[in-house]
């Protein structure tokens, strides 16, 4: 394994340009990847907290059934939790919050129907089940912010689903640039490797060095992307906190420190799998 890893080296030392450019290049797409990631994660925090913080008012009629109406509603899959608010309820809230809306119910009497309020498993469910409960019989009308939960739920699923396609182009991206380093770092090679396989040397003696090439600049790109994004993810959202405390910023080390070490082992993945790959082809090809 010296033999391997000195004749690795060596390599690396004698293709320094490639190997300069094939870790800046992995260290920059492993720095993106793992914004991306960081960038996902806080997305799907902030659909999460939406989704519980999301209603579905459904004001009832006065001859309405609410406990079968609320039995229908609860039957709906996609609704997660239901309850019935009777009306007094309802002007015992809305009292707390305006004193003068118990003098006019003094006055004109309760103006608020009965009202189910329902909470969806997923905030992309929210417009079909104000759909659904609309069409129940003894509904009056249904309200559920409409204006801003249905752009929320769009802005957030497109960055989403930007963010996972990003992650997926820049893994292959990866996986290419380790495979040309290593071709060439063994085409620069190929008299040495022409010589070693006449004297008998076998494919996985010479494959050997240049698998601990591609695992090395894997693991030194992981080790600099970490060490660039971790204090830099950190700063921005101390920043972000400061001046939007709204957002659930995640800054927890239980749930970063799985992703971050997600990003080193899928760098040091994608080296050793791309110099295996990239040697087997060379080997292929000169057979």
């Amino acid at each position: 394994m010296k033999y391997h890893l000195r004749q690795a080296l060596l390599a690396m030392r004698g293709n320094v340009t490639a190997t300069l450019a094939t870790l800046m290049t992995m260290t920059l797409t492993l720095l993106m990847l793992g914004f991306v990631l960081l960038l996902t994660l806080n997305v799907n925090r902030t659909i999460e907290q939406l989704e519980g913080q999301v209603e579905v008012a459904a004001f009832l009629a006065g001859d309405a059934q609410d406990e079968a109406l609320l039995a229908q509603a609860r039957a709906i899959p996609q609704v997660r939790d239901a309850r019935l608010v009777t009306s007094a309820q309802v002007l015992t809230e809305m009292t707390q919050d305006s004193p003068f809306a118990r003098d006019a119910a003094a006055l004109v009497g309760n103006p608020y129907p009965d009202t189910l309020r329902l909470r969806v498993a997923r905030v992309e469910d929210t417009r079909t089940v104000a759909a659904q409960v609309a069409a129940l019989p003894g509904v009056d009308d249904v309200e559920y912010g409409a204006g801003y939960v249905d752009t929320t739920v769009r802005t957030l699923s497109a960055v989403r689903l930007a963010g996972y396609l990003l992650v997926g182009l820049l893994l292959l991206g990866t996986l290419f640039n380790i495979l040309n380093a290593v071709r060439v770092a063994m085409y620069a090679r190929r008299d040495e490797i022409s010589v070693m396989r006449l004297l008998g040397a076998t494919r996985g003696f010479i494959r050997m060095p240049h698998v601990l090439e591609g695992l090395i600049v894997g693991a030194l790109a992981a080790a600099l992307a970490l060490a660039i994004l971790t204090p830099a993810y950190l700063s921005l959202t101390q920043r972000v906190q400061q001046l939007a405390p709204v957002f659930p910023v995640v800054r927890d080390p239980g749930t970063l420190a799985p992703l971050l070490g997600g990003v080193a082992c899928l760098g040091i993945l994608i080296g050793l799998l791309g110099s295996v790959f990239a040697t087997r082809r060379y080997l292929q090809e000169l057979e």
